[in-house]
């Protein structure tokens, strides 16, 4: 797609579907209420958001609120569905599953206006959430060209959530890497990727848990805008998050327990070090204490003027030595004994 058309609008009913790639000034001008046709559902949707101008004007037209424009450009703000008489709008966070080897999630922001026969979708950035939605349509697979946009607006959530889920099994599959490697990985950078992985779920949780609310408020919804036949569709959705919520749980607890085993084993590896520190000094003392003793310059010392008292010195130093060594050896204490 060239860079310049940052707008895509699908128009279809059961029979026609018609795909147009523009800028944002042409739908500014030509995507407007008089122009829309009950008869078929018109999906537009924004890859940027950096026209402001064009995009004000659009909703001008269609009679969205001021409000609702400044929130599509408000980040970080807490996902909230409000309802107007013409349109329902809310915004939601996506994880992107394509760029995980940060020490963060790829996050974008992306906003809905729901109107009677319309949906307009929001993106931060020129990503692509959306692929098999727009195969459905214009292969007409499943029963998306027979529904309504309500029905648009369930797919385009459940491929959200099925990114999340994709997310998951990215954050898995460096979870079983760790679990594998992390007896051999004996430094400070194990424990930092067990943290990243853990910073990336807390993420993704701050993600999911407003998304779930939403799906509360459609399946509730009792307003024009969603057909109560499609209310089941969104119930599924947010059962859906509440599974993407528990397996983010049970992966923390996993990388919980792994960051517990990291510093069980440093533990045990300081205490391997300290046991044989101690056996190494324990062999010495006696020895440092016999060189102390011969050390001493007493005029009247019985074995000073020993013709052999070197020799003896040393034969006596050697045999100490060798007998706490293999004493410490047969207890295993300087070395771990092989099944």
């Amino acid at each position: 797609m060239d860079s310049s058309l940052a707008c895509q609008l699908y128009k279809y009913d059961s029979e026609f579907f018609l795909i147009t790639k523009e800028t944002p000034s042409y739908f500014a001008a030509e995507f407007v209420k008089d122009t829309l046709d009950e008869d078929y559902v018109s999906w537009l949707n924004f890859h940027s958001l950096e026209d402001r101008k064009n995009i004000q004007t659009l909703c001008e037209h269609l009679d969205i609120e001021l409000l609702s424009v400044e929130d599509i450009y408000t980040k970080k703000r807490r996902p909230k569905l409000e309802e107007y008489p013409n349109y329902m709008f809310f915004s939601i966070r996506s994880a992107l599953p394509d760029n995980l080897k940060g020490e963060a999630l790829d996050q974008e922001q992306i906003s809905f206006i729901l109107g009677k026969n319309y949906l307009i979708s929001f993106q931060d950035k020129r990503s692509d959430h959306f692929t098999d939605v727009r195969d459905r349509i214009e292969k007409k697979r499943g029963i998306i060209r027979l529904k309504g946009p309500d029905f648009l607006l369930f797919r385009m959530l459940e491929a959200i959530i099925d990114n999340y889920f994709q997310v998951l099994e990215s954050i898995d599959e460096s979870i079983q890497l760790l679990e594998k490697n992390i007896v051999t990985m004996k430094d400070s950078k194990t424990l930092k990727l067990i943290e990243t992985e853990k910073r990336k779920l807390v993420e993704l949780r701050k993600i999911v848990l407003p998304v779930k609310e939403v799906t509360s408020q459609l399946e509730k919804l009792n307003g024009g805008f969603l057909d109560p036949r499609n209310h089941h569709y969104f119930a599924d959705l947010k059962e859906n998050c509440f599974a993407v919520i528990e397996e983010i749980d049970a992966n923390k607890q996993i990388l919980d327990g792994m960051a517990n085993l990291y510093y069980a084993m440093q533990g045990q590896r300081m205490n391997e070090i300290m046991k044989i520190l101690t056996v190494i000094s324990s062999i010495f003392i006696p020895l440092t204490f016999i060189v102390g003793v011969y050390g001493m310059n007493f005029e009247y010392m019985p074995e000073l003027k020993s013709k052999y008292g070197y020799a003896i010195v040393w034969i006596v130093l050697g045999i100490v030595g060798i007998s706490m060594t293999f004493y410490f050896a047969r207890k295993g204490w300087l070395w771990n004994k092989k099944k």
